[in-house]
């Protein structure tokens, strides 16, 4: 039987490294690894961070050592699940247990929570928020994330199929075979439209991109968030096209068309439209970040995380 571990890591003010402990994770086990920040000063909502793919709770304690510092007494949780090579699991399945982590955090304040989600993560966020209709998400904070879709030729792609090019990936992402694993479930090949709206059990659920029996509530859930931030940059190298970050995508002729100008932009399929009507959508692009680099980059942190964490 698979036991619950909390392991805690305590910075006192100054924020010095006192001590951690920590834990595995096995298929059905979720170890929290929380970041408790003793200080005097209480009050800030508490923080969640989700990691990307091939992460875990270690790459974030730089940011986690950010936050103490600008925001002593932050409560902030690095959820330790489906790290590192179980990164590569179904999203869904993913999203079913980071929801379990992430509910009992929420339920603990009436003030609402803030997300910071990296990457593969930010998508992970985004399903769990559509699946909590009465979550309590104050910043939403995303991270570097393909949240228009991956079709890109990067490092991480020659890791996961090195026999691979983007324009044949779609032969084996779009089986039922390739959607059991977590990249081919944000794959969004420009030139294989119709394959993609038909195979995609995951991205083109949750961007509304194809009508499906959740549409209203996930559309209701995600109009609960108070501000959605979206981060990236030109020199990412990874998140393929970079504008992917920012809700830009493809045409067929592999053009980058804006957030703006998407079609499920413009129907406001899942509430993107209205969000930005209201002025809670902002978008931070910075230059000359790479991918691995945005959560422990203080200059990203101060000019696109530090004021929405309050």
């Amino acid at each position: 039987m698979c036991k619950r571990c909390d392991s805690l890591i305590n910075i006192n003010g100054s924020g010095l490294l006192n001590a951690f402990m920590g834990g595995l994770m096995t298929d059905g086990c979720v170890v929290i690894w929380t970041v408790f920040l003793l200080s005097s000063v209480m009050g800030y909502k508490p923080v969640i961070i989700v990691h990307g793919i091939l992460d875990g709770p270690r790459q974030f304690e730089i940011l986690a050592k950010f936050i103490n510092q600008s925001h002593p007494g932050t409560n902030v949780t690095t959820l330790a699940l489906y790290d590192y090579t179980g990164s590569m699991k179904p999203l869904w399945q993913q999203v079913d247990g980071f929801r379990e982590a992430i509910r009992p955090i929420m339920e603990s304040t009436d003030d609402g929570v803030h997300l910071i989600c990296f990457s593969q993560g930010g998508l992970i966020c985004r399903g769990v928020l559509a699946t909590l209709p009465t979550h309590n998400a104050h910043s939403l904070i995303l991270l570097s994330s393909p949240l228009a879709g991956q079709y890109g030729d990067s490092s991480y792609l020659k890791y996961f199929f090195p026999t691979f090019i983007k324009s044949r990936l779609y032969h084996f992402c779009y089986t039922t075979c390739g959607q059991r694993i977590s990249i081919c479930n944000y794959w969004n090949d420009p030139h294989q439209r119709e394959r993609y709206l038909n195979s995609s059990i995951y991205l083109a659920l949750l961007n509304g991109e194809i009508e499906h029996a959740n549409s209203t509530a996930w559309r209701d859930s995600f109009l609960r968030i108070q501000t959605l931030v979206l981060i990236g940059g030109q020199d990412d190298g990874v998140i393929t096209p970079w504008e992917s970050s920012i809700f830009g995508f493809y045409d067929s002729n592999e053009t980058v068309v804006e957030m703006e100008k998407q079609d499920w932009y413009l129907r406001d399929a899942f509430g993107l439209k209205t969000l930005n009507s209201e002025g809670a959508v902002v978008k931070c692009v910075v230059r000359g970040v790479h991918h691995t680099s945005w959560h422990s980059n203080h200059t990203v942190y101060k000019n696109c995380i530090d004021k929405w964490l309050t």
